[in-house]
């Protein structure tokens, strides 16, 4: 935000012309003359930028339009099953990624030039847990007929069960395979409990299993089947596998055995393994997967009068586990989170980081570790840190600004990289996969690719990969070739799509029939029932910008913030209950209905009001839809172009007649 929250409350000002503006700024422009011009409005729908900005590429706009009540859902459904459908077109973890995903969406808000950004993630949550309270399932998406092909998706996380969706949606037999006890992947054995619930993480994947997909689990591909057989078997692979081994520091010191990577220590957690840690533990990263293992060693606390054997080290290696009847009288554990960009800087969410430090972790920046230091035993004992400086990504020391940390464990959570053991040939020397932009495996025919084996990165990310991953697939298995993908390459509102929900879809016409009607008469369309007239859609290659909105329309409204139940640090050990609380119905109307509607009509009325020539009219309901509220008579319309400066949203543009 560019002003205080005390200016935004009184200084709400915003003006589209400024004092002295008297040329248009662009040639296309210079066309209007006084009053008038030879162009008239046209209806255009463009992509938000949320949209633009959401990895898995949600119809985020849409949904909202739906809880906030501006679409209305056909045949009497309920708003929420409605909303849900909606969403999970994109993405079949709305619960999950409500709680989880730090919303980048956000960030590309334009809501964000008036006051705050809308509350996506909250609503998504709302909209999750509704479908998971009233059991909505994914019936509705029984393909009409079963393709006859079979696919072998190998890795049941984010991204492999995402994929199973979508290939069930087209009627491609899936099996997923997995080498854990459930499926869930970093959902349920990297990010703790406590921020995935498991009933809720449950929940959404069984309505995946329950579309027909066969599951496999306990099954690594090149141990306990080979490649070849599955290869055989099946008519297409999906690698889904992510990223299973954590990377340790770039020191040569770090060989202690009791160091050891963020993702091997939340496996040990999220199994049950983990019940303590030692007293002083030192956490190496900065992003999202160090402070959930700083997060989790808080809660978890220190035994003093543990035993050797029970080391936690041990435990996280998989050598011993954690008897829970010994871990009974806990105190605090000294947690030291380190990271090479300063704390306004590092990668976590900046809310994670606000909670870890209410958690009493202690975050040093703009730091780096040097070396390990080591009692006789070869054990670590202290972190040697220095200053640093970062230019181009890469830290450089601050000399003479060395000092110790004392430990009695260190955690590198500073990456993560494949395990490829069993088909060392799709490694790209990176222990990761390469991939195409169809997420097929380059000279790997039948062979696709998708989630953080392509590149580490967010679940949403893993799931809008899977979405093209499945469409490429598709075409694979139809033998169709994979055409460009749209420069704006998400999940867009289709109007041609809902006005067949709707039953208004254009009436068919003939051509080729003698006498000329209004509804073959190829010369015009705007008053004609037989196709979308004064309609264009530019959603595939535009995300529409701020400054093409009427940002004067709208009045400060402040974010309706979900509540947190989270720990102080007196409070953390053992406080592993859900921190996300999520919105009543009531405020998740109100937080959609402060949504602008970036690039589609809301139904403001303000070209019906503005217009003085009396040329732009509702529609009529019975002929009303999202994107068709309001029609212009160009008998009428001048071109005086009110009412697309008056438009909040930026859906009228004056463009035809160019």
């Amino acid at each position: 935000m560019s002003a205080s929250s005390e200016d935004m409350k009184s200084k709400l000002t915003w003006r589209r012309f400024n004092d002295g503006d008297d040329q248009w700024g662009s040639w296309t422009e210079n066309i209007f003359d006084a009053d008038h011009s030879h162009k008239c409005p046209t209806y255009v729908n463009k992509t938000p930028p949320c949209q633009g900005s959401c990895p898995a590429g949600e119809d985020i706009r849409g949904w909202l339009q739906v809880v906030r009540g501006i679409e209305k859902p056909s045949d009497g459904m309920d708003m929420k099953e409605y909303a849900f459908r909606r969403s999970t077109d994109a993405n079949p973890f709305p619960s999950i990624m409500g709680r989880v995903c730090p919303a980048p969406c956000e960030d590309g808000c334009n809501r964000n030039e008036v006051e705050d950004h809308v509350g996506i993630n909250s609503v998504e949550q709302f909209i999750g847990d509704s479908a998971l309270e009233n059991k909505y399932d994914f019936a509705h998406l029984k393909p009409a007929t079963e393709s006859g092909k079979k696919v072998a998706i190998i890795g049941g996380g984010p991204a492999g069960l995402a994929a199973a969706y979508q290939l069930r949606r087209k009627g491609h037999s899936c099996t997923l395979f997995d080498d854990h006890s459930a499926l869930g992947g970093w959902m349920r054995y990297g990010i703790p409990g406590y921020r995935t619930p498991r009933d809720v993480l449950d929940g959404e994947i069984q309505r995946i299993l329950d579309m027909g997909v066969e599951v496999k689990l306990n099954t690594r591909i090149g141990k306990d089947i080979s490649l070849e057989q599955v290869e055989k078997d099946y008519d297409a692979l999906l690698w889904a596998i992510g990223t299973k081994s954590g990377k340790g520091l770039p020191i040569p010191t770090f060989d202690a055995p009791n160091c050891v990577d963020g993702v091997a220590f939340l496996e040990a957690f999220n199994e049950k393994k983990l019940q303590h840690v030692p007293r002083k533990l030192i956490v190496v990263g900065g992003g999202d997967t160090s402070i959930d293992v700083a997060s989790v060693a808080r809660r978890l606390g220190h035994v003093s009068d543990s035993h050797d054997k029970d080391n936690a080290e041990n435990v996280i290696l998989g050598f011993t586990a954690h008897d829970v009847a010994t871990s009974a009288k806990k105190e605090g554990a000294e947690v030291v989170l380190t990271s090479l960009f300063p704390i306004e800087e590092m990668t976590a969410a900046e809310h994670e980081v606000d909670d870890a430090k209410r958690e009493g972790i202690e975050i040093q920046g703009g730091v780096m570790p040097i070396e390990v230091l080591k009692d006789d035993e070869g054990r670590a004992i202290g972190l040697k840190m220095t200053k640093c400086t970062i230019d181009k990504g890469r830290p450089t020391a601050v000399e003479g600004s060395e000092y110790t940390i004392d430990c009695d464990m260190i955690v590198s959570a500073i990456g993560q990289t494949g395990d490829l053991t069993g088909f060392e040939e799709l490694d790209n020397g990176r222990g990761l996969i390469d991939a195409d932009k169809h997420y097929q495996v380059p000279g790997k025919e039948g062979h696709f690719v998708a989630g953080d084996v392509v590149r580490p990165h967010l679940l949403t990310t893993a799931i809008g990969q899977a979405s093209i991953a499945a469409e490429s697939i598709d075409h694979y298995l139809n033998g169709i070739n994979n055409k460009h993908r749209p420069k704006v390459d998400v999940h867009h509102y289709n109007l041609m799509s809902k006005l067949v929900e709707t039953s208004l879809e254009p009436t068919s016409f003939d051509s080729q029939k003698g006498e000329v009607t209004p509804e073959n008469d190829l010369r015009g369309t705007d008053s004609s029932s037989r196709a979308i007239h004064n309609y264009e859609d530019r959603s595939a290659n535009e995300v529409i910008p701020h400054d093409d909105l009427f940002l004067g329309h709208y009045a400060f409204e402040p974010r309706n913030i979900r509540d947190e139940k989270v720990p102080s640090s007196e409070e953390v050990i053992g406080h592993f209950e859900e921190r996300v609380i999520g919105l009543s119905e009531e405020t998740a109307k109100a937080e959609a209905g402060r949504c602008m509607s970036c690039g589609m009509c809301f139904e403001c009325d303000n070209c019906v009001i503005y217009c003085p020539q009396d040329a732009v009219h509702r529609t009529k309901k019975t002929e009303s839809t999202l994107g068709r509220y309001v029609y212009t008579d160009y008998n009428i319309c001048v071109g005086c172009h009110i009412c697309a400066d008056v438009c909040p949203t930026g859906y009228i543009k004056m463009g035809m007649g160019e």
